[in-house]
Protein backbone atom coordinates (compact mmCIF):
# COMPACT_ATOMS: atom_id res chain seq x y z
CA UNK A 1 0.00 0.00 0.00
CA UNK A 2 0.86 3.59 -0.99
CA UNK A 3 0.33 6.25 1.67
CA UNK A 4 0.11 9.98 1.40
CA UNK A 5 -0.40 12.58 3.75
CA UNK A 6 -1.65 15.95 2.11
CA UNK A 7 -4.21 18.75 2.96
CA UNK A 8 -7.23 19.33 1.70
CA UNK A 9 -5.88 21.79 -1.24
CA UNK A 10 -3.31 19.93 -2.42
CA UNK A 11 -5.23 16.80 -3.06
CA UNK A 12 -6.10 17.67 -6.33
CA UNK A 13 -9.49 16.67 -7.80
CA UNK A 14 -9.44 13.18 -8.97
CA UNK A 15 -7.74 12.62 -5.49
CA UNK A 16 -10.47 14.19 -4.12
CA UNK A 17 -13.03 12.52 -6.10
CA UNK A 18 -11.66 8.94 -5.03
CA UNK A 19 -12.16 10.14 -1.47
CA UNK A 20 -15.56 11.18 -1.52
CA UNK A 21 -17.00 8.37 -4.17
CA UNK A 22 -15.23 5.48 -1.48
CA UNK A 23 -17.02 7.54 1.61
CA UNK A 24 -20.16 7.73 -0.01
CA UNK A 25 -19.76 4.25 -0.93
CA UNK A 26 -19.49 3.25 2.55
CA UNK A 27 -20.77 6.25 4.96
CA UNK A 28 -24.08 7.08 2.95
CA UNK A 29 -25.16 4.02 0.78
CA UNK A 30 -24.43 1.21 3.60
CA UNK A 31 -25.03 3.43 6.95
CA UNK A 32 -27.86 5.84 5.61
CA UNK A 33 -28.09 9.01 4.43
CA UNK A 34 -26.10 12.21 6.24
CA UNK A 35 -24.05 15.04 5.08
CA UNK A 36 -20.54 13.90 5.05
CA UNK A 37 -18.96 16.66 3.75
CA UNK A 38 -19.51 18.42 7.00
CA UNK A 39 -16.57 21.67 6.32
CA UNK A 40 -13.89 19.72 8.20
CA UNK A 41 -11.70 18.25 5.51
CA UNK A 42 -11.10 21.95 5.02
CA UNK A 43 -8.85 22.10 8.23
CA UNK A 44 -7.44 18.57 7.98
CA UNK A 45 -5.15 16.20 6.55
CA UNK A 46 -6.19 13.69 4.61
CA UNK A 47 -4.24 10.20 4.42
CA UNK A 48 -4.88 7.86 1.38
CA UNK A 49 -3.80 4.34 1.25
CA UNK A 50 -3.64 3.46 -2.74
CA UNK A 51 -2.69 -0.13 -4.23
CA UNK A 52 -0.35 -0.95 -6.66
CA UNK A 53 -2.75 0.35 -9.48
CA UNK A 54 -3.27 3.62 -7.86
CA UNK A 55 -6.55 2.92 -6.51
CA UNK A 56 -7.86 4.11 -3.01
CA UNK A 57 -8.60 1.33 -0.79
CA UNK A 58 -8.16 2.99 2.72
CA UNK A 59 -8.39 6.60 3.81
CA UNK A 60 -9.02 8.48 7.22
CA UNK A 61 -8.43 12.44 8.06
CA UNK A 62 -6.47 13.97 11.13
CA UNK A 63 -8.45 17.35 11.66
CA UNK A 64 -6.57 20.11 13.16
CA UNK A 65 -7.03 20.96 16.69
CA UNK A 66 -10.27 23.11 17.69
CA UNK A 67 -11.80 22.50 14.53
CA UNK A 68 -14.52 19.78 16.27
CA UNK A 69 -12.07 19.04 19.58
CA UNK A 70 -9.32 21.09 21.40
CA UNK A 71 -7.52 18.37 20.55
CA UNK A 72 -6.30 17.00 17.09
CA UNK A 73 -8.86 14.23 15.92
CA UNK A 74 -9.28 11.14 13.63
CA UNK A 75 -12.26 10.66 11.57
CA UNK A 76 -14.06 9.00 8.20
CA UNK A 77 -11.76 5.75 8.81
CA UNK A 78 -12.64 3.40 6.17
CA UNK A 79 -11.31 0.92 4.15
CA UNK A 80 -13.38 -0.55 0.95
CA UNK A 81 -15.79 -3.02 1.39
CA UNK A 82 -14.21 -5.86 -0.54
CA UNK A 83 -10.86 -5.39 1.85
CA UNK A 84 -12.65 -5.82 4.74
CA UNK A 85 -10.89 -8.28 7.26
CA UNK A 86 -7.92 -8.13 5.47
CA UNK A 87 -6.04 -6.33 7.89
CA UNK A 88 -5.75 -2.91 5.92
CA UNK A 89 -7.80 -1.37 8.76
CA UNK A 90 -5.48 -1.31 11.34
CA UNK A 91 -2.69 -0.74 8.96
CA UNK A 92 -4.40 2.23 8.34
CA UNK A 93 -5.14 3.52 12.28
CA UNK A 94 -1.51 2.18 13.02
CA UNK A 95 -0.60 4.98 9.75
CA UNK A 96 -2.81 7.71 10.79
CA UNK A 97 -1.41 7.66 14.66
CA UNK A 98 2.06 7.81 13.01
CA UNK A 99 0.99 10.60 11.20
CA UNK A 100 -0.61 12.42 13.57
CA UNK A 101 1.98 12.36 16.23
CA UNK A 102 4.69 13.52 13.87
CA UNK A 103 2.10 16.64 12.95
CA UNK A 104 1.10 17.69 16.90
CA UNK A 105 3.58 15.77 18.56
CA UNK A 106 3.00 15.24 22.24
CA UNK A 107 -0.70 15.68 21.69
CA UNK A 108 -3.55 13.60 22.67
CA UNK A 109 -5.62 12.13 19.69
CA UNK A 110 -10.09 12.21 19.88
CA UNK A 111 -11.83 10.27 17.65
CA UNK A 112 -15.88 9.69 17.92
CA UNK A 113 -16.18 5.92 17.11
CA UNK A 114 -19.05 3.61 16.68
CA UNK A 115 -19.60 2.28 19.63
CA UNK A 116 -19.80 -1.29 18.29
CA UNK A 117 -15.91 -0.76 16.87
CA UNK A 118 -14.75 0.07 20.93
CA UNK A 119 -12.99 -2.93 21.14
CA UNK A 120 -11.19 -2.14 17.42
CA UNK A 121 -9.94 1.49 18.26
CA UNK A 122 -9.04 0.20 22.30
CA UNK A 123 -6.30 -2.16 20.39
CA UNK A 124 -4.70 0.92 19.25
CA UNK A 125 -5.00 2.42 23.34
CA UNK A 126 -8.01 4.84 22.89
CA UNK A 127 -9.79 4.66 25.93
CA UNK A 128 -13.62 5.71 26.14
CA UNK A 129 -14.56 9.20 27.24
CA UNK A 130 -18.10 9.56 28.09
CA UNK A 131 -21.66 7.92 27.63
CA UNK A 132 -22.89 6.53 24.31
CA UNK A 133 -24.49 9.17 21.81
CA UNK A 134 -25.96 8.96 18.42
CA UNK A 135 -25.18 10.40 16.03
CA UNK A 136 -26.26 10.17 12.68
CA UNK A 137 -28.96 7.25 14.34
CA UNK A 138 -25.36 5.17 15.01
CA UNK A 139 -24.67 4.73 18.22
CA UNK A 140 -20.95 6.57 19.22
CA UNK A 141 -18.62 7.33 21.78
CA UNK A 142 -15.94 9.58 22.36
CA UNK A 143 -12.03 8.16 22.78
CA UNK A 144 -8.71 8.83 23.41
CA UNK A 145 -5.31 8.64 22.15
CA UNK A 146 -2.62 9.72 24.41
CA UNK A 147 1.17 9.16 22.91
CA UNK A 148 3.54 6.80 24.89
Amino acid sequence: MHWSWQRFDDLGVHALYDILALRCRVFILEQGAYLDPDGADLQAWHLQGRDAAGVLQAYLRGVDPGVKYSEPSIGRVITAPELRRSGLGRELMHEGLVRCARQWPGQAVRISAQARLNDFYAGFGFVTQGEDYLEDGIPHRQMLWRPT
